[in-house]
Protein backbone atom coordinates (compact mmCIF):
# COMPACT_ATOMS: atom_id res chain seq x y z
CA UNK A 1 0.00 0.00 0.00
CA UNK A 2 1.52 3.60 -1.27
CA UNK A 3 0.84 6.45 1.02
CA UNK A 4 -0.06 9.46 -0.88
CA UNK A 5 1.75 12.40 0.64
CA UNK A 6 0.00 15.62 0.93
CA UNK A 7 2.04 18.45 0.11
CA UNK A 8 1.01 21.40 3.22
CA UNK A 9 1.91 25.20 3.66
CA UNK A 10 2.67 26.78 7.12
CA UNK A 11 -0.30 29.12 7.62
CA UNK A 12 2.04 31.90 8.12
CA UNK A 13 3.27 31.61 4.58
CA UNK A 14 -0.34 32.00 3.67
CA UNK A 15 -0.33 35.02 5.42
CA UNK A 16 1.82 36.85 4.18
CA UNK A 17 1.18 36.32 0.61
CA UNK A 18 -2.63 36.48 1.10
CA UNK A 19 -2.75 39.13 3.54
CA UNK A 20 -4.57 38.91 6.71
CA UNK A 21 -7.62 37.27 6.77
CA UNK A 22 -10.95 37.34 8.80
CA UNK A 23 -13.54 35.08 10.28
CA UNK A 24 -16.56 34.89 8.53
CA UNK A 25 -19.87 33.38 10.15
CA UNK A 26 -22.10 31.42 8.12
CA UNK A 27 -26.13 33.32 8.91
CA UNK A 28 -27.51 31.82 6.06
CA UNK A 29 -27.40 28.66 3.81
CA UNK A 30 -23.99 28.55 1.75
CA UNK A 31 -26.17 29.23 -1.71
CA UNK A 32 -28.02 31.88 -0.47
CA UNK A 33 -25.13 33.75 0.59
CA UNK A 34 -24.45 36.31 -2.40
CA UNK A 35 -21.14 37.60 -0.36
CA UNK A 36 -19.61 34.17 0.71
CA UNK A 37 -20.32 32.46 -3.03
CA UNK A 38 -18.42 36.06 -4.56
CA UNK A 39 -15.50 34.99 -2.02
CA UNK A 40 -15.57 31.37 -3.44
CA UNK A 41 -15.19 32.07 -6.76
CA UNK A 42 -12.50 34.46 -6.51
CA UNK A 43 -10.48 31.71 -4.47
CA UNK A 44 -10.27 33.49 -1.13
CA UNK A 45 -11.81 31.32 1.20
CA UNK A 46 -9.93 28.26 3.65
CA UNK A 47 -11.80 26.47 5.44
CA UNK A 48 -10.62 25.15 9.14
CA UNK A 49 -11.02 22.26 10.79
CA UNK A 50 -9.78 19.85 13.47
CA UNK A 51 -8.02 16.98 12.72
CA UNK A 52 -8.62 13.59 14.83
CA UNK A 53 -5.22 14.55 16.36
CA UNK A 54 -7.37 17.66 17.64
CA UNK A 55 -5.04 20.19 15.99
CA UNK A 56 -6.16 22.83 13.85
CA UNK A 57 -5.58 22.25 9.62
CA UNK A 58 -6.99 24.35 6.39
CA UNK A 59 -7.45 23.62 3.24
CA UNK A 60 -8.17 25.88 0.11
CA UNK A 61 -11.69 26.21 -0.96
CA UNK A 62 -14.98 26.15 0.94
CA UNK A 63 -16.26 23.15 2.22
CA UNK A 64 -19.08 22.35 4.12
CA UNK A 65 -18.28 20.93 7.18
CA UNK A 66 -19.90 20.85 10.40
CA UNK A 67 -17.56 22.52 13.05
CA UNK A 68 -15.74 23.62 10.57
CA UNK A 69 -14.61 27.98 10.49
CA UNK A 70 -14.34 29.91 7.60
CA UNK A 71 -11.51 32.71 6.66
CA UNK A 72 -12.02 35.31 3.70
CA UNK A 73 -8.74 36.52 2.75
CA UNK A 74 -7.88 40.13 0.80
CA UNK A 75 -6.27 37.77 -1.97
CA UNK A 76 -6.72 34.71 -3.81
CA UNK A 77 -5.76 31.46 -2.75
CA UNK A 78 -5.27 29.80 -5.91
CA UNK A 79 -1.68 28.70 -4.90
CA UNK A 80 -2.41 26.98 -2.01
CA UNK A 81 -4.79 24.81 -4.16
CA UNK A 82 -5.02 20.95 -2.77
CA UNK A 83 -2.52 21.47 0.54
CA UNK A 84 -2.99 21.48 3.61
CA UNK A 85 -2.48 24.42 5.79
CA UNK A 86 -0.63 23.55 9.05
CA UNK A 87 0.63 25.70 11.93
CA UNK A 88 -2.61 28.00 12.59
CA UNK A 89 -2.11 31.06 14.33
CA UNK A 90 -5.11 32.63 15.28
CA UNK A 91 -3.10 35.75 16.30
CA UNK A 92 -2.63 36.22 12.68
CA UNK A 93 -5.93 37.07 12.06
CA UNK A 94 -7.43 40.50 11.06
CA UNK A 95 -8.26 42.63 14.44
Amino acid sequence: MKLLKVKTARFSQVVEESGKPEVYTLWQKPAADRHLQSQIKNNRVMTIQKSDGGTDFGMSGFKERKGATYLLFPKSLKRFANKRIVGIDWALLRE
